[in-house]
Formats: structure tokens, C-alpha cells, sequence
């Protein structure tokens, strides 16, 4: 095990002056149980101690014209003045103070992506489920304890904040590593769009459509900038190096592969693993793994490291989908490049939640109760598309669901009163919950679940009867859709926050409802998916919430500037009452038809038929 270490930080190119919050700068003053130190993001190196420290960062959330993709203008999200959003690292133990100041004209909330916030449910950020949104104007400050050590990220959580550019990688510093590793290198990834969401949200939702509008092809971006430009990463021979890979992908997945060296994964969504030795993995949007990369004795050569974006349920086409980008690892300035054989992808080994264990991990939980959820789109009778994961497509409610849990007494276990079109579930404490979460769609969906992570048990096919026939733009159809085995964990579970569901397939995750609070459980394609209304919430244990949480009073007083009431059912009435509530979505008959797979349907390349354990 790796005590107080001393690790240098490389920081992601190309923002050459873009370091860590080491090597900072002092303020002798105790507050609280711990000292404070200011963000200093010019330090060069990040040395580990045995204090508790409250980083301070503030964010002045604003309209920024960027070109950062080198190919189109446009008006995103950004941070002090600036798109992409710097990194932001703390130690584990760490408390960051994160102000966010709102300067746009509209409302909008930071989720810190991943953490449980542990009896403080309230700093989720998820907007009107944990707390109402910071209008324009004002400001809020989040209080995130970095208790679990991974790599996380923050982002955007009012509508299209994230997909518009308002995310961050964020670094929860191992205070004692079960790894032993001399530097740290982080790699983010994004995908760019040429127009902002709202009028793609605006399209997608537009009345009388006759479909999904026509696919929109992103660029990469590798680091904050287009990912053709990408600074080399700097290898040592003999040494190790930790390689973080977060996708803050909206829509798009990755590949990322480092050919001529093997990738040792030890992380994945800030969950410590087992070592897994694997040439490559895949990126859903928000995934993250860490793995270790030992470099090679020799600094003859230097080698190519690839990041491809692509997505299956759209077209092929040469240079726009997929779209490659390369970046060196470089030994000497004026090496060669070793010249590795060209491998097919399915020669490759890849990642693989089910071939993964937890490092510190519990054996599987029992299925104290299972909940069936089901990916499904649907043409309402107003003809907007919706998706689904309940019975309804999930759209806010008029009161945040945590205040609802916290004023509806011995009604808050009852999930009617958070509203048909919050999908609420709620938990007792302690009971472990399997999600039977089937996809029989023709596109993939990244699951995420705040407020904790979820073991992954099984992965199969969804029964035939139940397909969908996929898009007219995707790659394939229910005449080639792949052969998908039943597959189960082995030994100690993998878990992680955020999970790929294939198209035609199941998982089954299970999670124990040991925190209480309000969750979002939901598609992290944005804002095609969740934006439609692909999630659901879970309500843990709002009994024992009443007795155990106190929400700051800054938090009732932002919704009462806004006009939003703090109690009461999803409208801010009492009981079952729920006068006031927006039209729930009628399905179109027939608009999402189920067509049979011909039982002869081969495989398909998309999703190459894997081992049974």
C-alpha cells in the first residue's frame, strides 16, 4: 500500500498552466474541525498530508463564445469567463466549497457526479429533486466532502446545462493507494455539437413531428479542445503512470486503447478494482476507469495512443462517425514511432463490467425486491416523442421530491405523492433493491444512479417478443440483430455508478438503501434521452430523512425567490390532492410497435457474442 506518497500530477494538455491544488498557499485559519487553503491552479505538484483541508472554488456560471472545436462559433456554458471548465482536484478528506455564481438567465444547479453525500442528500445539485435551481442572479455554495477517493466529474443538472459545456473533471486524491504509481495523467473526453441544446431540445419535442429529427454529428474533444490537437503525453522508461479516462460525453461512447502498452484498470465510476489487464475499454457517456500503464525500459520509440467517438444507432460515415483521434506518448522529442500491426477491435480485450471485481467489494446482495424497468419511445397524441423507463415520462415536479419527503410525514412513503411523472420508488431503509432494467430498443442507454453505486449481477438478451424495431439511421436492424448470452458475475461483484445497456439486452444491478435521501435514476444521453424523459427516482428511507436531515435554510430561501413551494405532495398539496399538476403525456396507439425477430437472424458485429462464465 502506497502511505503518503508523494505522486507528481501531470496535467491535461493543452492547458500547459493547469495544475493541481498543491503547493498552495496557507491561510492560518482554523474553521471548523479543519484548516483552508485557497484553489491555487498553478501549483505544480500535489503533496499528500495527513490534514483536513476546505479547498475554496468559486464559479461565476456564464455565456461564453468559444471555438473550441476549431470547425464552428457558437455561445456555450462555461466558468469564470472560460470553456472548457478547468479540472478540480482535492485530497481524499477534502472538503470542496464550490460557489457558483449564476450569471446566465436561467436557473441552473452543479452535480458532483458519483459521490453519496452521505447525510447531505441536499448537495446532490439534481435540480428540483434535491434542491430547487440557483436563479439568475444569485448564488450557492456546495459543500462536497471528498470522502471516496476516484475519478468523478461536475457538471451542469438543469436541463441542458451539461451538453452546453458546463462540466469539469473532478479528482478525489487517494489519501493511502493500494497501487503503487509515480505519476498521474488525466484524459477527458467530450463531444461537441455545432448548435445549443435548447433548439435541439426544441426539435426533439416540436408537436407534430413525424420522428426523431435527423442525427446531428459531434466532434471530439480531447482535454477541452478538438482532439486532433492533442499534446503528448510524457512517459519515462521503468516508470508507472496512472491514466484517468472520464467521458463527459452528452450523447457520444469512446474507445480507449494504448497500443504497444497493456492497461492495468484499477478504477472504474470511483470504485477501487482488482487489477484488470485489458488492451482497451469502452466509454458510455459519464463512465470513467482509471488503469495503471507501465512504461517500457527502453525510450527508443514512441507510441500512439487512440480515442475514437462513435455511436452506433446513427450512420457510418467516414470521418464524421466514426471519428479517430490519435495523441503520442512520448519517450524522446525526436523518437520514432514504434509501428505497431494493425489489429481488429474484436482481436482486442475490452473491459468488461461482469469479468471485474471490486477491490474492497461485498458479495452480491440478496434480492430483497425487484423493480422492472423498461427503455421504451412513444409518440404522445399531442405527437411529441417521449422515452420512458416507468409507466410515464418523467418531467419535474412543481415542489423538489426531497422537500416533498421531508413534509409529507407518514405520507412520504406512500410514492403517489411525488407525482405520476416523478416514477417514484420508494425504499426502506436497508433493503436491497434489484433493477431488472431491460432495453429491447435498437440504441444503447448509459444508466446513472445518484447517490451511490450498484453492483452489476447479469447481463442477457431482452425476450423477442419484445423488440423494438430500431431507427431508420442506425446501423443495423432486427434481421441482423447480434446473439447476446446470459452472463453472470463471478466472485466478488463489480460496482460502479454508471452502466451501458446495449441494445436488445438486459442488466440486473442491485443496491442496498443505505443512504437515505432522493436519487435520480436516469439516462445519461443528453438531452435526447433524459431529456424526453428517460428516468426514474428512488426515495430512500424519507422516514428516516425527517428524523436524521436538516436542509439548509439558503436552500428554502432560494425556492421561495423563485415562487416554489418546500412542502407538501409534487404540487404543494397535502395528501393525494393533485390539482395543479401539468397534463400527463396520452401514448399515441400503436406509436411504439414491438416487431418479431425472425428466428433465423444471425449475429451481428455490433456486439460480438462473448463467453458464458
Amino acid at each position: 500500500m502506497a502511505r503518503n506518497r508523494q505522486r507528481r500530477i501531470v496535467p491535461p494538455e493543452p492547458y500547459p498552466w493547469r495544475r493541481v491544488i498543491g503547493g498552495v498557499t496557507l491561510v492560518l485559519v482554523c474553521w471548523g474541525i479543519g484548516l483552508y487553503r485557497e484553489y491555487q491552479p498553478e501549483a505544480d505538484t500535489y503533496v499528500e498530508t495527513a490534514q483536513t483541508w476546505y479547498v475554496r472554488l468559486t464559479w461565476n456560471v456564464t455565456y461564453v463564445d468559444t471555438f473550441r472545436d476549431g470547425i464552428v462559433h457558437r455561445r456555450a456554458k462555461g466558468v469564470n469567463g472560460q470553456v472548457p471548465v478547468p479540472p478540480v482536484y482535492i485530497n481524499q478528506g477534502d472538503t470542496l466549497l464550490l460557489t457558483v455564481h449564476n450569471e446566465l438567465d436561467v436557473p441552473t444547479s452543479i452535480h458532483s457526479h458519483g459521490l453519496r453525500h452521505d447525510g447531505a442528500t441536499y448537495m446532490d445539485g439534481a435540480a428540483m429533486v434535491t434542491q430547487c435551481g440557483i436563479p439568475p442572479g444569485e448564488s450557492f455554495t456546495y459543500e462536497i466532502y471528498g470522502a471516496q477517493a476516484g475519478s468523478y466529474w461536475l457538471h451542469g443538472h438543469r436541463k441542458d446545462d451539461v451538453a452546453d459545456g458546463l462540466r469539469a473533471p473532478f479528482i478525489i486524491l487517494d489519501k493511502y493507494s493500494p497501487y503503487e504509481y509515480d505519476e498521474d495523467v488525466l484524459i477527458y473526453l467530450e463531444d461537441w455539437y455545432p448548435t445549443e441544446v435548447p433548439k435541439k431540445m426544441a426539435e426533439i419535442l416540436a408537436p407534430n413531428s413525424v420522428g426523431p429529427p435527423a442525427p446531428t454529428f459531434a466532434t471530439g474533444l480531447v482535454n477541452g479542445y478538438s482532439g486532433n490537437d492533442s499534446r503528448p503525453i510524457q512517459f519515462v522508461p521503468g516508470k508507472r503512470y496512472r491514466i484517468r479516462v472520464i467521458s463527459m460525453s452528452s450523447t457520444m461512447y469512446w474507445r480507449f486503447t494504448t497500443p504497444g502498452h497493456k492497461l492495468e484498470i484499477i478504477e472504474a465510476d470511483g470504485v477501487t478494482s482488482e487489477p484488470c489487464l485489458v488492451d482497451g475499454f469502452t466509454l458510455a457517456p459519464a463512465q470513467r476507469y482509471s488503469a495503471i500503464v507501465t512504461a517500457h525500459e527502453s525510450g527508443d520509440f514512441n507510441f500512439i495512443y487512440n480515442c475514437t467517438m462513435y455511436a452506433d444507432f446513427i450512420p457510418r460515415i467516414p470521418g464524421l462517425n466514426p471519428r479517430i483521434y490519435t495523441g503520442l506518448i512520448e519517450y524522446q522529442r525526436d523518437a520514432p514511432i514504434k509501428q505497431m500491426e494493425v489489429v481488429g477491435d474484436d482481436q482486442l480485450v475490452w473491459a468488461d463490467d461482469l469479468s471485474m471485481h471490486a477491490l474492497h467489494g461485498e458479495p452480491a446482495l440478496p434480492m430483497e425486491r425487484q423493480v422492472v424497468l423498461e427503455t421504451r419511445a412513444f409518440v404522445s397524441t399531442e405527437r411529441i416523442n417521449y422515452r420512458k423507463l416507468g409507466t410515464l415520462p418523467y418531467t419535474e415536479p412543481l415542489v423538489p421530491s426531497l422537500f416533498t419527503a421531508m413534509s409529507m410525514g407518514e405520507q412520504a412513503m406512500d410514492p403517489r405523492v411525488y407525482g405520476p411523472q416523478a416514477q417514484a420508488y420508494v425504499v426502506p431503509l436497508n433493503q436491497s433493491v434489484e433493477i431488472l432494467l431491460k432495453n429491447p430498443q435498437g440504441q444503447p442507454h448509459s444508466q446513472h444512479q445518484h447517490g451511490g453505486w450498484f453492483q452489476i449481477i447479469e447481463r442477457g438478451p431482452v425476450d423477442r417478443s419484445e423488440l423494438e424495431e430500431p431507427p431508420a439511421q442506425a446501423n443495423f436492424s432486427l434481421a441482423n440483430v447480434p446473439f447476446i448470452p446470459v452472463r453472470r458475475y463471478s466472485g466478488i461483484p463489480m460496482s460502479r455508478d454508471t452502466v451501458d445497456v446495449p441494445p436488445f439486452s438486459y442488466v440486473k444491478l442491485r443496491f442496498r438503501g443505505d443512504n437515505p435521501g432522493v436519487h435520480l435514476h436516469h439516462c445519461h444521453l443528453n438531452p435526447t434521452h433524459s431529456g424526453a424523459g428517460l428516468s426514474i427516482t428512488f426515495v430512500v428511507a424519507p422516514d428516516v430523512l425527517q428524523k436524521t436531515l436538516r436542509i439548509p435554510q439558503a436552500l428554502y430561501e432560494m425556492c421561495a425567490r423563485q415562487g416554489i413551494k418546500t412542502e407538501g405532495n409534487a404540487v404543494g398539496n397535502w395528501g393525494l390532492d393533485m390539482t395543479g399538476l401539468p397534463p400527463v403525456p396520452v401514448e399515441l396507439p400503436n406509436s411504439s410497435p414491438r416487431v418479431p425477430l425472425p428466428t433465423d437472424a444471425p449475429p451481428s458485429p455490433i456486439n460480438p457474442p462473448q463467453p458464458i462464465n
